[in-house]
């Protein structure tokens, strides 16, 4: 079997991403407050790229021969993504601190991905993903702005 752990390492960002975009929705749907009406379609734009970064995932592991998760049993008994319920009473600086929880475990993971896929010599993938990695801590950088705090990158 060509690229064994690159393909793990796939799949387990098919139930990360799944994961991930479920909380942006629950930060979408559930916002209330100061800026709502601007954060609310940046949730949207969020949950695009995450979405399509899901896509390309699945579709790499495909390419390489592998099954990726497809029941939502299978992604919540993989993701490694804090679940929470979701409730009107958290303020949007407590869901931007779980969306950097979240968005700082896929730039870990993709760094992993990236480390094994070059090990493995699977440099179309390992340039997936690099780029994944690169808009993702974008992101860290741009919720850590709206918080007040350095991006943080390497902590």
């Amino acid at each position: 079997m060509k690229y064994p752990k690159t393909k793990e390492i796939l799949n387990q960002l098919v139930a990360d991403l799944s994961q991930m975009s479920m909380v942006i929705h629950q930060a979408h749907w559930y916002m209330r407050g100061q800026n709502f009406l601007k954060l609310h379609p940046l949730m949207d734009d969020f949950m695009t790229e995450i979405d399509d970064q899901l896509d390309v995932i699945s579709e790499r592991l495909i390419t390489l021969g592998g099954a990726p998760y497809s029941t939502l049993s299978e992604m919540a008994a993989h993701t490694k993504i804090k679940d929470e319920k979701g409730s009107y009473d958290k303020t949007m600086n407590e869901r931007f601190e779980h969306l950097l929880a979240g968005y700082r475990y896929l730039a870990q993971l993709y760094q992993e991905g990236t480390e094994i896929s070059g090990d493995e010599n699977d440099l179309s993938t390992q340039d997936i993903f690099i780029g994944f990695n690169t808009a993702i801590e974008k992101k860290i950088w741009m919720l850590q702005a709206e918080l007040g705090h350095a991006p943080q990158i390497d902590d």
